[in-house]
C-alpha cells in the first residue's frame, strides 16, 4: 500500500483528533456557603484598609466578581457584612486571650494576656484594624471595647482575690483591672503601626510597669498636689 504523503498524513491525524469546541472552560460555581465566606474575607480586608464609611458594596462585589444583588442576598447590605466581620473578630480575639490565661500566678497571667493581644495584632493585623476603627454600626456582640471589658472582668476577679489577701480594698479591683487592660490595649494600638521592638520585649516592659507598680501599691494613695491642703 502506498504511503500517505506528509501533508495528507498530518491532515489525517488532525481529523482523528476531536475538534475543540472553541469555548473557554466554565468556572466552578461556588456554593452559597463558599460565596458567603469569600465575601466575608473580602469585606474584612476592605474594612481594614478603608474603614466602614469608605467601603462600598460595589467594591466588595467587584473584588468578588459578582453582582451587587449577590452581596445583598447574603448580608442585606454593608451594615450586615460589617457586623458579621466584627462579630468574628471579637470572638477570635476574646477566645485567644481567654484561652491564654492558664497560669496561677498573677504576673504570669499579665504576661499571657499581653502576649495573646500582641500575637493577635501580629498574626491577624487586618482583623485588629477592623476592630479599632471607629464605626457608627454596632454589631450583635459589640466591638473592641466589649472585648476589653470582658477581659477586664476576668482580671478583676483575679485582682480582687489578690487585693483581699494583701489587705487592699477589693472593691477597687475593677478600677485597676480597667487600667491594666487599657494600658495593654493602647500600647497594642501603638505597636500595630511601629512593630518594634519585638512583641516579647513589648510584653516584658508592659508587665514590668504593671507588676512592679502593683507590687508597691499604697493602701490609700493620694495625689501629691493634694497633700498638705
Amino acid at each position: 500500500m502506498a504511503e500517505i504523503p506528509g501533508k495528507e498524513e498530518a491532515a489525517a491525524r488532525r481529523r482523528s483528533v476531536p475538534a475543540a469546541s472553541g469555548k473557554a472552560p466554565s468556572r466552578v460555581r461556588m456554593s452559597a456557603t463558599q460565596r458567603r465566606e469569600q465575601l466575608i474575607v473580602i469585606g474584612r480586608q476592605l474594612f481594614a484598609e478603608r474603614g466602614f464609611d469608605a467601603t462600598s458594596i460595589e467594591e466588595v462585589a467587584a473584588r468578588a466578581k459578582v453582582s451587587k444583588p449577590v452581596v445583598y442576598e447574603h448580608f442585606g447590605g454593608k451594615e450586615g457584612l460589617y457586623a458579621v466581620v466584627v462579630d468574628r473578630e471579637v470572638r477570635a480575639l476574646l477566645d485567644r486571650i481567654t484561652t491564654a490565661l492558664t497560669a496561677g500566678h498573677p504576673r504570669e497571667l499579665l504576661e499571657q494576656a499581653a502576649m495573646a493581644l500582641l500575637g493577635y495584632i501580629e498574626e491577624e493585623t487586618s482583623g485588629f484594624r477592623v476592630l479599632v476603627r471607629e464605626s457608627p454600626v454596632m454589631s450583635a456582640t459589640g466591638n473592641f471595647s466589649s472585648v476589653l471589658n470582658d477581659v477586664a472582668h476576668q482580671v478583676e476577679h483575679i485582682l480582687g482575690a489578690e487585693f483581699k489577701s494583701r489587705g487592699y480594698d477589693p472593691k477597687l479591683a475593677e478600677l485597676y483591672a480597667q487600667a491594666l487592660v487599657g494600658m495593654v490595649a493602647l500600647t497594642g494600638r501603638w505597636w500595630l503601626e511601629v512593630r518594634k521592638p519585638r512583641k516579647e520585649t513589648v510584653a516584658a516592659h508592659l508587665v514590668n510597669l504593671a507588676w512592679n507598680g502593683l507590687s508597691h501599691l499604697e493602701a490609700k494613695p493620694t495625689l501629691i498636689t493634694s497633700r498638705g491642703r
